[in-house]
């Protein structure tokens, strides 16, 4: 299946793309080593729709379709993948809000993510769950008209950023995955305390928590959806998510490709410029390659995405969850060797996208996971 971007497509390419190299690249390095948390920037993204980009037009969003915010999240990581994660995780959740939310949820809350004023998360996994969702522990026990939940939430994206987040509990824990229900929990709640974890090897401008849930009472209209639902509904998710990582991916090699060009067109050696070499020239020849590979397979993803058809976007996303992560780290190891000892060091980007590209790898379900997933569809 061949793609040509319409021209609304490219527009939107090319101004995410303008933001970035304006807007991110000049500080990307510094937000990186600092650790901080780019609340400007992400105001600033929002400005431009490119926060929650898929959030409709009533609601305040841009209501770009599956294949624009694939674009949008690919070009801002491409500028940098740690301000491009905080910047594109900034609406995490949102989609369970829109799809299965009552109404009040949608007014209320909605329009402040897509206008960049707050930043929301989604609690799924915890400190023995990751891959598997069915196992959580934490519990949501009926008590009057409210629910009463207690647990801890590990690797939550936002979660000392975040005014408000959709988190999974077991409202009926014997049940297993047939057990589990989404709630709206507000993040100042009593009894929600988070604790920033800054010791990660990349995207170090993205806020990641461990999140604690003690005895935290919420009204029974904070159901998102049904009750013992909530593992059916986040299925619907999984593709379009799955797709939105290989974005990243995408953009984090095409970040480590432009910078390795970008050095073998500088670097002289032996009286040339190193990109002359044919051995450079392979091995941007092969990294090059290999990224518009990704790009294709995660925009074939998304198309599938966009047309609802959920087995055949499940096999698709996990492709291009695959095969975009396991590309990136290699462009970007490749772009190290490019680089020699300069890539070692922070002085250049190089280093960074190494250890930023690792993670998509992991999150959203491993390498292994997606093998799993494909093999089901393809045997």
């Amino acid at each position: 299946m061949a793609f040509s971007l319409s021209a609304e497509h490219e527009a939107i390419r090319d101004a995410v793309r303008e933001f970035g190299e304006n807007e991110i690249e000049p500080v990307a390095e510094e937000y990186d080593r600092e650790g901080t948390y780019p609340e400007d920037l992400r105001k600033t993204a929002a400005e431009y729709d490119f926060v929650a980009p898929s959030i409709p037009l009533e609601y305040g969003g841009a209501g770009m379709d599956k294949l624009s915010s694939t674009i949008v999240t690919e070009e801002l990581w491409r500028a940098d993948p740690g301000i491009g994660s905080a910047v594109g995780s900034a609406g995490f959740g949102t989609n369970m809000i829109l799809e299965f939310g009552d109404e009040w949820m949608k007014e209320e809350w909605l329009p402040k993510i897509a206008a960049g004023e707050t930043a929301s998360c989604s609690m799924i996994s915890e400190p023995a769950h990751g891959s598997n969702v069915a196992g959580i522990e934490t519990v949501a026990e009926a008590d009057g008209d409210e629910y009463v939940l207690n647990g801890n939430k590990m690797w939550i994206t936002n979660g000392t950023v975040a005014d408000v987040g959709v988190l999974m509990a077991k409202t009926s824990p014997s049940e297993g995955h047939r057990g589990i229900t989404a709630f709206l929990v507000e993040m100042d709640r009593d009894g929600v305390s988070t604790e920033k974890i800054d010791n990660k090897l990349g995207i170090r401008a993205s806020d990641l928590a461990e999140v604690l849930i003690d005895d935290v009472r919420v009204p029974e209209e904070n159901v998102i959806g049904e009750v013992d639902e909530g593992f059916y509904q986040l299925m619907e998710f999984f593709a379009a998510g799955r797709t939105s990582v290989a974005a990243q991916a995408v953009g984090a090699a095409q970040g480590a490709l432009d910078a390795a060009v970008e050095y073998a067109n500088e670097r002289e050696q032996f009286g040339q410029k190193i990109g002359d070499f044919q051995a450079i020239e392979h091995k941007i020849a092969e990294m090059a390659t290999k990224v518009e590979a990704a790009r294709s397979l995660t925009y074939r993803a998304a198309t599938q995405v966009e047309q609802e058809n959920q087995d055949v976007a499940a096999k698709y996303s996990s492709m291009a969850k695959l095969f975009a992560s396991e590309i990136s780290v290699e462009v970007a190891d490749e772009g190290i060797q490019v680089h020699g000892g300069s890539g070692y060091v922070t002085d250049y980007p190089a280093e960074r996208y190494y250890r930023d590209a690792r993670i998509t790898k992991i999150y959203e379900g491993t390498s292994e996971i997606q093998k799993n997933i494909i093999a089901d569809r393809v045997l």
